[in-house]
């Protein structure tokens, strides 16, 4: 009989995770992106958890304050990709069902290229395939789009005006202003500022960003053979289309896009349609929302 799994353990860190619905179930792992915490998924997990799946949500690395460690140089993508794939190991049932959004979706990613045999379907939200994203940065808008990529180089600067405009929202009219400008409804942002902002997590979790300029491309360039899936928001303010259709170039298995109504933070403002592509994926359906598969 399989067991939850409360943390896990890897690099000599300490990882917090989210272990949910039917203990017997199909496991589905769900990685979260940035700026939040297994958290993201609180919306998703109850409807997947009817239709009989295990759903397993880590807060990653920089995230939970057991795995905290100091400089970019620990956020490289292969540090990421060890974290996910001792999860798997974890949970002992083989390959899993792996999902990721915003930075989850590029772990995701980075384990099916690297370890096929780990990972049985994949789907992959907002983010698109790694090679996707970087042509799409020179064949689009998308470069425009990044600009703030950039600015989380700079050291400490970007925690102090992020930590500070959070504070600020304690007005009223600021507040409302920054839910506008974020797209972030109330919960979600108040969670933001609980378990990141206030909780000191902000600046490891700058650190993603940071690694990309010292990250090997190692497995970016490979395709994924696995079944896939990829969901891109016509309203992302952060993603233009341009990656999500390169991405098909990357996925040599059966493979289809799904394309929603929303903004950039889909599991929350889209849970029961994304619960519903998941489910498709997972149970190798065809059809989701009348969208045509690609090349399934």
């Amino acid at each position: 009989m399989a067991e939850r799994i409360s943390t896990y353990t890897n690099d000599g860190h300490t990882f917090d995770v989210i272990d949910d619905g039917p203990l017997d179930g199909t496991p589905v792992v769900l990685l979260h992106g940035f700026p939040q915490t297994a958290l993201e998924w609180s919306r998703v997990a109850p409807f997947l958890h009817d239709r009989g799946y295990r759903t397993i949500a880590p807060t990653q690395r920089g995230y939970s304050p057991g795995a905290r460690p100091r400089g970019r140089y620990a956020y490289r993508m292969s540090a990421l990709v060890g974290d996910a794939t001792a999860l798997i190991a974890a949970i002992g049932a083989g390959p899993v069902h792996l999902v990721g959004h915003d930075w989850g979706s590029a772990v995701a990613w980075s384990t099916a290229t690297r370890h096929p045999n780990l990972v049985r379907t994949l789907t992959s939200v907002s983010a698109p395939h790694p090679m996707a994203f970087m042509r799409s940065m020179v064949t689009s808008s998308q470069a425009a789009r990044s600009f703030y990529m950039a600015l989380f180089q700079v050291p400490w600067i970007p925690e102090v005006v992020i930590s500070r405009a959070f504070a600020a929202t304690a007005r009223p009219d600021v507040r409302r202003r920054a839910l506008e400008m974020s797209q972030l409804d109330g919960e979600q942002f108040d969670r933001i500022n609980r378990d990141v902002v206030q909780s000191g997590a902000l600046k490891y979790a700058l650190n993603w960003y940071r690694a990309m300029l010292i990250t090997t491309p190692g497995g970016a360039a490979k395709t994924v053979s696995a079944p896939t899936t990829h969901v891109w928001s016509t309203r992302d303010s952060a993603l233009v289309r341009k990656g999500a259709d390169l991405t098909a170039e990357y996925a040599t298995g059966p493979y289809r896009l799904e394309i929603l109504d929303a903004t950039h933070w889909i599991p929350e403002e889209r849970p029961a349609e994304l619960a519903d592509i998941i489910a498709a994926r997972v149970d190798g359906s065809d059809r989701v929302s009348g969208v045509p598969p690609v090349h399934e």
